[in-house]
């Protein structure tokens, strides 16, 4: 335990410059007496920890000091250098100078065996550099107007004032704050249609807590496949939530949001899919059935 708390100390002395061993005791739950006795654990162990007294005084490290390559083993080594490789391979962070200097200061082959591509088919282009304008927004904390087409079938015009950049079940979302709603929103990078910097900046603010969720409180929606569509229901779902039948079939029971998105999902199962609740959602998606049915059948 004490082993981990050096650690600790250390690492957030690198983050932060220096701190009172008042606050360190607070953020580690122990005593300041017991946090004096780890600083020297630190020194007797040739990290150049240091005190100093007085009103801007406190417990510092060298200005010099860089954690010393032996302190990681060779998994976090490696581990690293693929999270690096992983980065590297989206095309939109060069890191590739990074990954080198690290490769040789490990003395670890940075294998390329790992490749990942979050743009869509045929879109590369046009999609990394959507990533890369916002992403520059994001870091400058410049406000961007964007046009955005909801799941609600409506094209708008927003200002927002993006946050971050998220990946999440197979896209890529911009957490932001839309100056119109006066509120924060989650907006899906493939439906920000057009999108334009501007030069007006604002101050960083951390999307709340509170509201930082894609789940929502949706209702439970229950749903049967044929065995048929079962490559396609391990790409959608987790396998908590499908229970395989013995016949084949596949009964799914996921929370999901009842809107217009979800009526277009589950009508491109065709008839491999049967609602089983709730009711009204059945009765939906047979009248957009019929209608997909009045529309095509000349």
């Amino acid at each position: 335990m004490q082993e981990s708390r050096l650690f600790k100390i250390m690492y957030y002395l690198l983050d932060k410059g220096q701190a009172t061993a008042s606050e360190l005791a607070e953020k580690f739950e122990v005593s300041v007496r017991t946090i004096y006795r780890d600083i020297d654990s630190l020194s007797g162990a040739g990290i150049p920890v240091y005190t100093e007294t007085g009103r801007n005084g406190g417990i510092h490290l060298m200005n010099d000091f860089v954690l010393n390559k032996v302190l990681l083993s060779e998994e976090e080594k490696q581990n690293i250098l693929t999270a690096l490789q992983s980065i590297h391979t989206t095309q939109n962070i060069n890191v590739s100078q990074t990954l080198e200097k690290l490769s040789a200061m490990f003395r670890l082959s940075s294998e390329n065996w790992l490749e990942v591509d979050f743009s869509r088919w045929g879109n590369q282009e046009s999609d990394n550099e959507k990533f890369e304008l916002l992403k520059s927004a994001v870091i400058r904390c410049r406000v961007v107007r964007i046009r955005y087409v909801s799941s609600y079938k409506t094209i708008s015009e927003r200002m927002i004032q993006p946050c971050k950049l998220v990946y999440k079940s197979k896209a890529w979302y911009l957490k932001a704050f839309c100056t119109e709603k006066q509120d924060w929103r989650i907006f899906k990078l493939n439906r920000i249609v057009d999108l334009e910097i501007l030069n007006e900046t604002f101050p960083h603010r951390d999307f709340p807590k509170q509201i930082d969720s894609f789940e929502g409180e949706y209702p439970q929606i229950i749903l049967r496949f044929s065995g048929e569509m079962a490559y396609r229901v391990y790409d959608e779902f987790d396998k908590t939530q499908v229970e395989p039948q013995k016949n084949g079939d596949f009964i799914v029971s996921a929370n999901m949001p009842e809107d217009a998105w979800l009526i277009g999902f589950l009508l491109s199962f065709g008839t491999q899919v049967e609602i089983l609740s709730p009711a009204h959602l059945k009765e939906t998606i047979a009248e957009q059935a019929k209608l997909i049915y009045e529309k095509n059948k000349d």
